[in-house]
C-alpha cells in the first residue's frame, strides 16, 4: 500500500457529491423532474443524493453526469478554487462504489482546463459494473490501461480479456461491462477526453 492514504470519510464524499450535483443542476436551471427525465434517475433518488442522505452507485452517478452534460469524473471535483496544473496525491479524492466495492481516485488536477481526465480504479475480485448503452454522446473517448491484475471488459458485443500492460480504447456511448473474474483485485487507469 502507498504511504499516502486518503482519509476522506463517506459522509464528506456524499456531501461533496450532493453539493456538486445540486450546483450543476441549478447552473443548468433544471428542476428535479427535468433532471430525472434527462438522466433516467428517479426524482426521489436525486433528492436523496442532493441532501446527502444516500450513497449513490457508480451507475446512478454516470446517469446523473449524462443528464447534467458533464463527465463522471467532474462530479467529484471540489468547489471551484484556483486551478493548478499540479494534482497532489494527498489531495486526490477517493470514492468507493457502494454496490460493487470498486474505488476510484481522480488523478487529474481539479478545475485545470484540459481535454483529458485521468482516474485510477481499484476493482475487487469478482466485481461487475455495467454502464448502459447510449447514455453518452458520441465523441467522448476513453482508454482503459490495466496496471495490475486482469479485467474482462465487454463493449457492446465484443469481449476483451485484459492483463497488466494492456490498453483498450472505446467510445463511452456503448454498453460497457467491467468484470474482474479473477480471485485478485485489479488496478487500472481510465483516461477520458471531455
Amino acid at each position: 500500500m502507498s504511504e499516502y492514504i486518503l482519509t476522506n470519510s463517506t459522509p464528506d464524499i456524499n456531501q461533496r457529491l450532493a453539493s456538486r450535483i445540486s450546483a450543476l443542476r441549478a447552473e443548468r436551471s433544471l428542476s428535479l423532474d427535468a433532471l430525472a427525465k434527462k438522466s433516467d434517475v428517479s426524482r426521489s433518488m436525486i433528492s436523496l443524493i442532493e441532501r446527502g442522505e444516500t450513497s449513490p452507485t457508480a451507475v446512478v452517478l454516470d446517469k446523473l453526469a449524462f443528464g447534467l452534460g458533464v463527465t463522471l469524473a467532474s462530479l467529484f471535483e471540489p468547489p471551484h478554487a484556483d486551478a493548478s496544473p499540479l494534482g497532489r496525491r494527498t489531495d486526490q479524492l477517493q470514492w468507493t462504489d457502494p454496490q460493487s466495492g470498486y474505488t476510484r481516485r481522480n488523478i487529474s488536477p481539479p478545475h485545470f482546463r484540459s481535454p483529458l481526465h485521468v482516474v485510477e480504479i481499484d476493482f475487487p475480485a469478482g466485481a461487475t459494473v455495467t454502464y448502459e448503452a447510449g447514455l453518452r454522446e458520441t465523441g467522448i473517448h476513453q482508454q482503459v490501461w490495466i496496471l495490475e491484475g486482469r479485467m474482462e471488459i465487454t463493449v457492446d458485443d465484443s469481449r476483451y480479456r485484459l492483463q497488466a500492460g494492456d490498453c483498450l480504447a472505446m467510445l463511452e456511448n456503448q454498453h460497457i461491462v467491467y468484470h474482474n473474474s479473477s480471485k485478485l483485485p485489479a488496478r487500472y487507469a481510465v483516461i477520458v477526453n471531455g
